[in-house]
């Protein structure tokens, strides 16, 4: 570097080199140096989440005159503009860095402190706004990025994921109601089964989601809580014993969203089973989607050589070699979006009942995979709705021929014959590739009024015997 091109910043360790025009300083550049891990660093969400906690905590502690106004009110405007996300680059620290997630705590201290002393007159690096004394007083980086956490993930999921479940609930929806009346061919362990109407199938998909945007609201209640006040070990050391409700105040009122003080402060900072509770139910969800986007996939195979009772939307070209294919290419991300989040959650269960002692030590990771779940989920929710599940269409003709041919349809004549004549007359259809009508007329089973009772598909869709008065 050129004496232009850094600054020399000091911390306990002694001096390092910072680059001339960062906001960071000498916590963060060793961080920067320690951890050239993965060359991820947290996103909006999360950085986000760390300027409120430090908005948060600078308004407490000007109330509670345990800051100067002026030094506290600089701090406020610094937060917000990380808040706003005025400074995202200026977050350069890997993920994988200190199980405590100090070294961001520290990146945010420092960044807003900098900007704070620009803010009041003063330069960069000059402290007249103290990352440790003022930024972060009264906290620990112990207890910041616990809040953080929980007030990036419950962000994420309310303002995120819940609008796009509704909005694929919603799809889903439409497409019950349009469907209602296709009567289909059933199937269970991919075999015939007995008729269904794809408005039915659609239904249980509606409901799939309907019960995921239960789940995440419910998994999501522990995530109100805050860490915020426990400082280093949960004791609360060193901070104002009315700290934690006024931050927890200010963090409702920024966020829209009601937080309040953990329960046990020492619970909040030693385990975090909450984001071990809220990533479950993300993946619980993503095998929801996953579930309807592999059935969605089948129903739509073909053109002509699948089950083809869907035509599915034609989003781009499906193959380099192939001309005129088109692949379910939205219906596959989404499948390989439940592959990662499923991934994702099993770092969290093992990083979420981890940790030794009164600390636990996978803070970042935890952060990092609940918050890309949940935007995993998010985005791929939107666009498995708008650019697939909308745009499918059902072949009808395709579906009502499937269903006349359908052994299952024996099934039907169970109550009137049994279940061993039942069975004969489908393995004779099958033999000779006649339908179950035919048959039953033909060995006299049935006449052709009792056949277009028993053996009406639609009528077999609903509770009921048939041929019953």
């Amino acid at each position: 570097m050129t004496d232009e091109s850094y600054r020399v910043e000091e911390d306990s360790l002694g001096e390092i080199q910072v680059p001339a025009d960062a906001y960071w300083g000498a916590q963060t550049q060793r961080a920067v140096e320690n951890f050239p891990i993965s060359g991820i660093t947290f996103g909006r969400r999360f950085i986000r989440a760390l300027g409120i906690v430090k908005k948060a905590a600078a308004k407490a502690n000007r109330d509670l005159g345990l800051i100067e106004a002026e030094t506290a009110d600089a701090v406020v405007t610094a937060a917000d503009e990380v808040i706003a996300g005025e400074h995202d680059d200026q977050f350069p620290v890997d993920v994988f860095q200190t199980g405590s997630g100090t070294s961001s705590n520290m990146n945010a201290n420092e960044v807003i402190a900098n900007r704070a002393a620009e803010i009041a007159g003063a330069e960069i690096g000059d402290r007249v706004v103290h990352p440790n004394d003022h930024v972060n007083y009264g906290q620990s980086s112990n207890d910041v990025i616990p809040t953080a956490m929980h007030v990036s993930a419950m962000e994420a999921v309310r303002k995120d994921l819940l609008p796009a479940l509704d909005t694929l609930r919603e799809a889903f929806a439409e497409k019950e109601a349009e469907f209602d009346d296709v009567v289909k061919t059933g199937r269970t362990h991919l075999q015939d089964a007995t008729p269904v109407r794809l408005g039915q199938e659609f239904g249980s998909y509606r409901v799939q989601t309907e019960k995921g945007l239960a789940r995440v609201e419910e998994g999501s209640e522990r995530l109100r809580e805050l860490a915020l006040g426990g400082t280093a070990t949960g004791t609360g050391l060193n901070t104002h014993e009315e700290f934690p409700e006024r931050a927890a105040e200010y963090i409702s009122e920024e966020t829209g969203i009601e937080f309040r003080p953990a329960d046990s402060h020492f619970e909040a900072q030693a385990a975090h089973d909450a984001m071990g509770e809220i990533s479950g139910a993300l993946r619980t969800v993503a095998g929801s989607l996953n579930k309807a986007a592999n059935d969605l996939r089948l129903l739509a195979s073909g053109p002509r050589n699948g089950l083809g009772e869907l035509d599915g939307p034609e989003n781009q070209p499906g193959s380099s070699i192939m001309p005129g294919k088109i692949n379910p290419v939205v219906a596959e991300a989404v499948n390989q979006v439940h592959t990662q989040v499923v991934g994702n959650d099993a770092a969290v269960a093992q990083g979420s009942a981890r940790g030794e002692l009164d600390l636990n030590l996978y803070k970042p990771v935890l952060a990092h995979n609940v918050l890309q779940s949940v935007a995993l989920l998010a985005d791929a929710s939107e666009i498995f709705a708008e650019r697939f599940v909308r745009r499918l269409t059902a072949d009808r003709d395709r579906c009502a021929e499937q269903v006349e041919r359908s052994m299952a349809l024996a099934t039907a004549l169970n109550p009137q014959i049994g279940y061993d004549a039942a069975a004969e007359i489908a393995k004779a259809a099958l033999k000779e590739g006649k339908t179950v009508r035919e048959v039953a007329i033909e060995r006299g089973y049935l006449d052709e009024d009792e056949a277009d009772d028993v053996l009406d598909p639609a009528a077999m869709t609903e509770r009921g015997i048939l041929g019953r008065d």
